[in-house]
């Protein structure tokens, strides 16, 4: 008997493409714990957590083991000093030895960008009022909250924890299951927190500078946190155990568009005022990921947001 022809699925495409991206990851990351520079995790007289990347030298007393955080007195001033004679003494030291494939990708990425996301996200802007557009990211963000609350337990960042905590109980209800965000008008300011900075504070290092297909920059650390980040997310076991696919696939491109959106204008400025793009945004998105470790911590540069987000629901099936 003759089989009958399958049907398109388009869920089964992303599927595949999910394993693609994610296989590309983990293979990278064998070069990025490999090839990587040390990095010492210290806390400065504030308690704030501070990873200094790309040390030359870690001290004997200082043991980078998961779950473990060295602690160094060491105050602000001298790290902010310490960190700027660095990258004056090594302007050209960017730990990035992929670049020929990394320009590869990000010239295909741009492409998509191009021919993709920003007409879908000029779209999205032109139907939606801001204040829509501000509902939408609001929902998607109180969604990720319990992503953010397990990665805060992971840091064991009780305080933050507790936050996010309660903005989640206050915006699920009182918020209208997170479209208004009342929690921030009561003083309950949001952060974010993923798997890549979960990994960072436990003494992981980075690795090298990575571009990855349609995710954009990275490094094997993040990568691979990017990847196993939507395990923690018991929204995406719902919507997979209740057989939700499309509504799986709907919140991972509206939180893409979402989120390319609001950076694509900023992108665009970067780029006409850049000499090479591809190095300055390689700079600043490595700048941003530094600052997000540090929970906001030296973080006076204007460094925009970098994350369009594509892998809200994206596991293995």
């Amino acid at each position: 008997m003759l089989s009958q022809p399958k049907t398109f699925n388009g869920t089964f495409i992303v599927s595949r493409l999910n394993r693609a991206v994610s296989s590309i990851a983990i293979y990278f990351v064998v070069f990025g714990f490999a090839s990587a520079s040390p990095s010492a995790v210290v806390k400065d007289v504030d308690g704030h957590i501070n990873l200094i990347p790309y040390a030359t030298e870690v001290s004997p007393k200082v043991r980078l083991i998961p779950f473990q955080v060295a602690e160094k007195k060491i105050s602000k001033n001298t790290f902010q000093a310490a960190r700027a004679d660095k990258i004056f003494r090594n302007p050209n030291d960017v730990n990035d030895p992929l670049e020929s494939v990394n320009r590869v990708i990000f010239e295909l990425n741009e492409f998509i960008h191009a021919l993709i996301l920003r007409p879908l996200a000029e779209i999205y802007k032109l139907i939606l009022p801001d204040k829509g557009q501000i509902a939408v990211h609001n929902f998607l963000k109180n969604l990720r909250a319990p992503v953010v609350l397990a990665n805060d337990l992971l840091q064991g960042e009780m305080d933050r924890a507790w936050k996010t905590t309660q903005r989640f109980a206050i915006n699920s209800t009182l918020g209208v299951g997170g479209i208004l965000d009342i929690a921030d008008n009561m003083g309950i300011k949001p952060h974010s927190e993923d798997l890549g900075q979960t990994f960072a504070i436990w003494g992981i290092p980075d690795g090298f500078y990575l571009v990855l297909p349609i995710f954009g920059p990275s490094n094997p650390r993040d990568a691979v946190g990017k990847f196993l980040t939507p395990y923690l997310d018991p929204v995406s076991y719902w919507l997979e155990n209740t057989h939700r696919d499309q509504w799986s696939t709907a919140r991972t491109v509206v939180g893409g568009v979402d989120e390319f959106a609001a950076v694509m204008n900023d992108l665009k400025k970067l780029k006409d005022t850049s000499i090479d793009f591809y190095a300055a945004l390689r700079s600043i998105s490595r700048q941003k990921r530094d600052t997000e470790i540090r929970n906001g911590e030296l973080g006076d540069a204007p460094l925009f947001d970098l994350k369009y987000d594509f892998n809200a629901d994206l596991k293995f099936k």
